[in-house]
């Protein structure tokens, strides 16, 4: 991904993050604040409902003292002076329906010409001994006004009257403003503290995956060995270290491509110079006959029979390489059948006497009498042991022996042991490479690829072959195969 191809600047992580996490703050600061608000503003009102009703219960109770002690005078004067003093407008009335209410010295009567509906309702719930609370708007006072009516006690518990106060709201109306303004630069101070904390919070969020974007890249360009170096120990945390781990992955596989790259640029080199030498001589000889310079009839006919061998060689090199693609390819499977492995060594010594008798080697044969069963392709097992044989009688002196030894117990092991030139340190972990050929005079003729071809075919039957070689004393191959009734099961 190119630096071009990335979104506006408002369209990023760290944008987007801030901006949601300040509008969650913002949102749920303002609905707080209404409701907190809210409620405080019915809670004010209410106390001052409440406190209002204290009040005109004082003056209910004063009023009932004045009245029980005949004391009209008094009364008006502490009336009037309450409500200089409360800005609250104070009415005392007088209850019809009472044998002794309050007297007109002290009260005014329940006319409706001097009283609204509504207070003559209010003062018909205070006759009844019930307090009565309404808030509700007024002209007059051009503003909210609350009013309370309030039971007086007369002669012998009798309600001769009621007091009603009316008090206006404005002020708590005020008090209730005022708290708005401190709630809303409270609300704003904590709004600026939750952004400089949503920067953070939102950096922590957005620093790991621009950290892990840029080593995406690194990766993607080839730089293998780029690392995001987070340490955390969540969600994003394992993301990182699955990148990491990607990272490590790819390195190992770029270090197996060039390996591999360079394996099969070593193979076509070892291709071409293996047949580089007999398409040399096929030609030599070819143009030496064409041109005439050759007329003797036995020269000619060992030219043709040199040919012959050359072309077989390249004949058995191609047929070697594509045996061996074919046993390298994961997907190639071998035919399998049940195989009397003793009956497979009586075929190779058979064939191998021959060449072993030439220069009086011995192969020995060491083996169990009861049959000895595994699941294999006759043909490859053959070839695989007739490589390890062939090699041991070419490299073992005159007049030794071969030893061939079998174990048929719970796996089937087979050994082969010369007693030959043996094997160095330092080129035996190479033998069973493409190509490689010791430098010894019997390996001349050799194409380097017998012992690839033999431990392919023994992996291709579930078997491992492992060796152990000393200078000037011999070699051994030990093979490992799982018997037949452990393959079946």
């Amino acid at each position: 991904m190119k630096e071009e191809t990335l979104k506006p600047k408002y369209n990023r992580l760290f944008i987007k993050t801030y901006t949601r996490f300040a509008a969650v703050i913002t949102v749920f600061a303002v609905l707080l604040g209404v409701l907190y608000m809210r409620m405080y503003e019915e809670a004010t009102v209410e106390q001052y409902e409440q406190q209002l009703i204290q009040k005109a219960q004082g003056i209910s109770s004063r009023c009932s003292t004045y009245f029980k002690d005949k004391l009209s005078s008094e009364w008006w004067n502490y009336l009037q002076m309450f409500s200089e003093l409360e800005g609250t407008e104070i009415w005392s009335i007088s209850n019809p329906k009472a044998l002794h209410p309050l007297g007109t010295d002290m009260s005014i009567g329940l006319d409706v010409s001097v009283l609204s509906q509504e207070y003559v309702e209010i003062a018909e719930q205070a006759f009844s001994s019930k307090i009565e609370t309404r808030t509700k708007f007024s002209a007059y006072h051009e503003c909210d006004v609350v009013t309370v009516g309030v039971p007086v006690q007369g002669i012998n518990g009798e309600v001769a009257g009621a007091i009603i106060l009316n008090a206006p709201v404005e002020t708590q109306k005020e008090v209730v403003a005022s708290s708005w303004s401190m709630i809303l630069m409270s609300g704003m101070v904590a709004l600026m503290i939750s952004f400089v904390i949503a920067i953070p919070f939102a950096r922590s969020l957005t620093q790991p995956i621009t950290s892990m974007r840029s080593t995406a890249l690194e990766l993607a360009s080839g730089n293998y060995g780029a690392e995001t170096g987070i340490i955390r120990y969540d969600e994003i945390g394992e993301l990182a270290t699955t990148i990491d781990f990607l990272a490590d992955k790819l390195a190992e596989n770029e270090v197996e491509r060039k390996n591999m790259e360079q394996m099969r640029l070593d193979f076509f080199a070892n291709v071409s110079h293996e047949l580089r030498t007999p398409i040399t001589v096929v030609r030599g000889y070819t143009e030496s006959l064409v041109d005439g310079v050759v007329v003797d009839e036995e020269r000619r006919n060992q030219y043709y029979a040199r040919m012959l061998s050359e072309c077989q060689s390249m004949e058995r090199l191609v047929g070697d390489l594509l045996l061996l693609s074919k046993m390298q390819n994961p997907d190639f499977a071998i035919e399998k059948e049940p195989v009397h492995l003793q009956q497979v060594f009586k075929d190779i010594r058979r064939t191998a006497w021959a060449i072993a008798d030439e220069r009086q080697i011995e192969i020995v044969m060491n083996q169990p009498e009861e049959p000895c069963m595994m699941m294999a392709d006759y043909v490859r097992l053959r070839q695989m042991f007739v490589v390890i044989i062939d090699n041991a009688i070419k490299f073992s002196k005159d007049g030794s022996s071969v030893y061939i030894t079998v174990e048929c117990d719970e796996n089937i092991r087979v050994s082969i042991r010369d007693e030959g030139v043996g094997i160095s340190e330092e080129e035996l972990p190479y033998i069973f490479e493409k190509f490689y050929k010791s430098k010894l005079r019997q390996n001349a003729k050799g194409s380097g690829l017998g012992l690839a071809i033999a431990r392919q075919i023994c992996l291709k039957h579930g078997g491992t072959i492992q060796v152990e070689s000393f200078v000037g004393k011999g070699t051994t191959f030990h093979f490992t195969f799982p018997k037949m009734e452990e393959i079946n099961t």
